[in-house]
């Protein structure tokens, strides 16, 4: 209980944590975004109005150059004062070189000389610009300094003073409002995050389940596959891997029942001789003979059963290693060859070995290859009537040892080919005694880098391919 309920504790944290990531990135991102619209609001009104106050300025003060510039700038105040603020609407100052305001639009002239408000920047021939608040006013103001030229020479500054209060009221407004369209988009992306979390740990949380109800041994549990993301895919990939794994179950109780029918077979014959020659006291010789006979035989058919499962329990628990070693292949095909004709005599098949001359060296575990030829041709014999043909053919072509195992046999069916090398696996006209025989020699080709291949056709016999990697310079070439 204690285990679930830290189970549940962990997926709610990984919704949290997906929520919460979810959040943070439509956080920032709208929060960016608005500091983005925020500061191009700002820029774009204040350039707006500097740029009309710019042009004003310029516009006057191009205006006393070429008109007025012959008479002194004192004159041209008490003269012409109302050429300076015909063309705007801000407030209007001329300040002498020394700062002293010479004239205000306002009527108001301050006792302290300016020496700042962009007055320096225009004293250098250039335009001045200062946005703040002033001391004497609460409104923030912008103001524009220019320099007043009279024959070339700079003979006063011409200052444009603008309030921005209707300004930073207006861009207040378009802030509030993109501030409560970023507050709505925070809000909509939240619960679109929690819908979007849920959709994504739901499909999880069902994975989860099924994957406690197989491991609780319901086999049969599916998901259901509705998506086409990779949440899809997985659930795609958890049901053929409760398929293959219902299916491996299946092949296992087949093979134990398989295997318990097999050993019985013998033991049962074992005991019965057993009985039947402690009873006749050994008075009949051929009794006793036949009864002897048929003990070691079905002695040596269970010992080859427990030697094959021994095999396949070493190949699982990946505790066999080979010996290799660098052989002549010639050797073993003749020694097979003599293994084998003498129960091709006894059933009556037309046994060949073929055996191309000059056969590079290659590096095997020998006591392993043949355990993999006689098998298959033990398999061949076994599927090949009376009369029919079972070969075997080495060649060697560019950088493997090629054997062919060939035979006229009944095949193999199209349902049960891919999968006759598969573990406990017996198709349904096999005669094998537990299913592990091609199972345990793909293994063994494979510890030695090579491959092996089965074509069959039913009813048109049998042909198993099993390439081994040659030595070319003492070196094995793959």
């Amino acid at each position: 209980m204690e285990g679930k309920e830290n189970k549940e504790e962990q997926f709610k944290s990984i919704k949290r944590r997906m929520l919460v990531n979810f959040m943070l990135v439509i956080f920032i991102s709208v929060i960016a975004f608005e500091a983005l619209l925020i500061g191009f609001t700002r820029y774009y009104f204040y350039n707006n109005a500097e740029g009309i106050l710019t042009n004003q300025i310029k516009l006057s003060a191009d205006f006393y150059k070429r008109y007025f510039s012959n008479t002194s700038l004192q004159d041209n105040i008490i003269d012409n004062v109302d050429i300076f603020w015909k063309q705007t609407t801000a407030q209007v100052e001329i300040i002498d070189l020394n700062g002293k305001t010479l004239m205000n639009s306002t009527g108001a002239i301050p006792d302290k000389n300016i020496d700042g408000f962009g007055f320096e920047a225009a004293l250098k021939g250039g335009k001045g610009k200062w946005i703040g608040k002033p001391s004497y006013d609460r409104p923030r103001i912008m103001a524009i300094s220019y320099p007043l030229m009279s024959n070339n020479n700079i003979v006063g500054v011409l200052r444009f003073t603008t309030s921005l209060e209707e300004i930073d009221k207006t861009i207040n407004m378009i802030n509030f409002i993109f501030l409560f369209i970023g507050l709505t988009v925070i809000i909509i992306g939240s619960i679109v995050s929690i819908f979007l979390s849920y959709s994504i740990i739901h499909p999880v949380k069902e994975l989860k389940k099924a994957a406690e109800e197989m491991a609780n041994g319901n086999l049969n549990i599916r998901v259901k596959e509705m998506r086409n993301d990779e949440l899809g895919r997985l659930g795609k990939t958890f049901n053929y891997m409760a398929d293959e794994i219902q299916k491996r179950e299946i092949i296992k109780n087949e093979f134990i029942s398989s295997v318990s029918h097999e050993l019985r077979t013998p033991l049962t014959a074992i005991k019965g001789w057993a009985i039947t020659l402690n009873s006749d006291g050994g008075s009949d010789k051929e009794i006793l003979t036949d009864g002897l006979k048929i003990i070691e035989n079905e002695s040596e058919r269970l010992t080859a059963m427990v030697e094959e499962l021994l095999d396949f329990s070493k190949f699982i628990s990946g505790r066999i290693s080979l010996h290799k070693e660098l052989v002549r292949i010639e050797d073993t095909i003749e020694y097979i060859e003599k293994y084998m004709k003498p129960r091709a005599e006894r059933e009556n098949i037309n046994f060949q070995v073929k055996l191309k001359e000059g056969l590079p060296l290659v590096e095997v575990d020998l006591s392993r290859i043949k355990q993999v030829l006689i098998n298959l041709l033990d398999n061949s014999f076994k599927f090949t009537c009376i009369g029919g043909n079972v070969s075997l053919e080495v060649l060697h072509q560019e950088k493997y040892i090629i054997f062919l195992v060939k035979d006229t046999g009944c095949g193999i069916s199209e349902e049960d080919l891919p999968r006759v090398k598969d573990k406990f696996y017996k198709g349904k006209n096999s005669k094998a005694q537990n299913g592990l025989g091609l199972s345990i020699c793909d293994e063994i080709i494979s510890m030695h880098n090579g491959e092996l291949i089965i074509e069959s056709e039913l009813g048109a016999g049998t042909t198993v391919l099993v390439k081994i990697p040659v030595v070319i310079n003492n070196k094995i070439r793959r």
